[in-house]
């Protein structure tokens, strides 16, 4: 391998290694969100006593309970974000778009992970995306010079890494 190439793939993995970390400290941040509203429900649902108001009471149990549901969905989803990053394989390398690759096209630059938004490696804007996602499943399997049309706008695939 000539010194070019090795620093292509040196700034590569470092790229992708970054937004692999950002995505890994997405998840993270949600789980810990998530983990303290839970805890806060738990609280609140064991030192609720009952008032001469009963209904009102009642309501609130209800309201925590939901409450609860909707952070164990959240958890579910995380424990789905979690799955997915462990599948990436920050070393393999494509001419197809695949989970991991990063995507320049000549609007944007897409990372195919996890749906985690805009993200900025060495002040760079990446947009973190789901293979599940519609942009997602548009580019899974192209290559470079491949065409995608999303929401009306044409996209060309410039490079894959």
């Amino acid at each position: 391998m000539e010194n070019t190439e090795l620093l292509l793939l040196h700034y590569t993995m470092n790229t992708k290694e970054s937004l692999y970390n950002l995505c890994k400290n997405y998840v993270d941040n949600r789980l810990e969100t998530v983990e303290n509203i839970i805890f806060s429900n738990q609280k609140a649902l064991q030192s609720e006593t009952k008032s001469s108001a009963g209904d009102k009471h009642e309501t609130g149990r209800a309201m925590l309970q939901l409450e609860m549901e909707k952070a164990g969905q959240q958890l579910a989803g995380i424990s789905k974000m979690r799955l997915i990053l462990a599948k990436i394989d920050l070393l393999n390398t494509s001419k197809n778009v695949h989970l991991g690759s990063i995507v320049y096209t000549n609007k944007a630059t897409y990372f195919l992970s996890i749906s985690a938004g805009q993200l900025k490696v060495a002040n760079k804007p990446f947009f973190a995306i789901s293979l599940f996602s519609p942009i997602g499943k548009l580019l899974l399997g192209k290559q470079e010079n491949d065409e995608v049309v999303f929401n009306g706008q044409s996209f060309k695939i410039i490079s894959i890494e």
